[in-house]
């Protein structure tokens, strides 16, 4: 009888161990919070990170918080963010500095708090980070520059709308198509390029003075969302969508329907729900003391008008 009576206390004992364990690891992952902090907040690029973000913290039971500036241009915002994350003495932060440069001064005293960093998006410049997760944006505007190549027969002329100096992404993004245009499509001239800067309203009027400047034009290329929705709008403006080429990068409704229409030929387009996800997850599995990739691959895709009927890219795109 006596033995039994053994096995069931030992069970016993084991279940409240486990129990305990359970209970710890629900209040740990509980009181962990976690920061994310995008570019900005207005754009739908921001808002598909943000449900990538609080998916990957709803499946760990971790409480995101979400802060940004409204502007990408917004430098003092965002480090003013920063330092309240701090103050706030939250677990982890994902950041998307909206400066390779300026933001580092914050990122390194993220750093010497012991809170895990990971960069997302946009790259800086120092190592003291966990991990940076985003698109290869170097392959992006390569694979822009051979999509032009390809429509326009290697030959013509073609003008650039630049983002914003400092931003990592875009000037990779820049950088790629210009140096692929360069080195594969030696009969496509770029003639002129210009920085549209952070808003549609200053593309558009960067872009109508490039077009006013080359009359006499093959192509044009937009590198992020805001530089090809101010480059469509100016186009149409002038009466030469459809005329001049228009190879874009990221995706939102207006440029979705611009492609439908065929006014632009293509868009390389991100997963920044990915971004989001997997920003939080490396957090989360820094603080779990698991090993973590410096770089994460989050994906890009050529979309032209034929691939919007495929699932994958219906799923990228949040398209019904």
């Amino acid at each position: 009888m006596k033995k039994p009576l053994v096995v069931i206390a030992l069970v016993a004992i084991a279940v409240v161990f486990v129990m305990i364990g359970l209970v710890r690891k629900g209040k740990i992952a509980a009181e962990r919070r976690i920061a994310v902090i995008p570019k900005a907040t207005t754009h739908f690029f921001w808002q598909s990170v943000r449900a990538g973000a609080e998916k990957a913290g709803a499946e760990a039971g971790v409480e995101i918080f979400w802060n940004g500036p409204e502007r990408e241009s917004d430098r003092e915002k965002q480090i003013q963010i920063v330092e309240d994350f701090i103050a706030l003495k939250v677990s982890g932060i994902v950041l998307a500095p909206n400066d390779s440069k300026a933001l580092v001064p914050s990122v390194e005293k993220i750093y010497a708090r012991n809170i895990p960093c990971v960069i997302i998006d946009s790259g800086i410049d120092t190592e003291r980070i966990v991990s940076f997760a985003a698109t290869d944006n170097y392959k992006g505007g390569e694979i822009a520059a051979r999509r032009m190549g390809e429509i326009l027969g290697g030959k013509g002329k073609i003008i650039v709308v630049k983002y914003m100096p400092g931003s990592a992404s875009t000037t990779n993004r820049e950088n790629g198509f210009i140096d692929t245009i360069k080195k594969k499509f030696p009969e496509i001239k770029i003639v002129d390029t210009k920085y549209g800067m952070d808003t549609r309203e200053t593309a558009l009027q960067v872009t109508e003075d490039l077009l006013t400047r080359n009359t006499e034009l093959d192509g044009l290329y937009a590198c992020n969302a805001s530089t090809s929705a101010g480059a469509l709008s100016a186009l149409g403006s002038q009466g030469r969508a459809g005329e001049i080429k228009m190879v874009g990068f990221d995706a939102d409704q207006m440029l979705v329907d611009g492609l439908k229409a065929g006014v632009i030929d293509s868009l390389v387009v991100q997963n920044p729900y990915k971004m989001g996800y997997e920003g939080v997850r490396a957090v989360i599995a820094k603080l779990d003391g698991k090993e973590v990739p410096k770089r994460i691959d989050t994906g890009v895709e050529l979309v032209t008008k034929e691939r919007l009927a495929e699932a994958k890219i219906k799923d990228l795109l949040n398209l019904q």
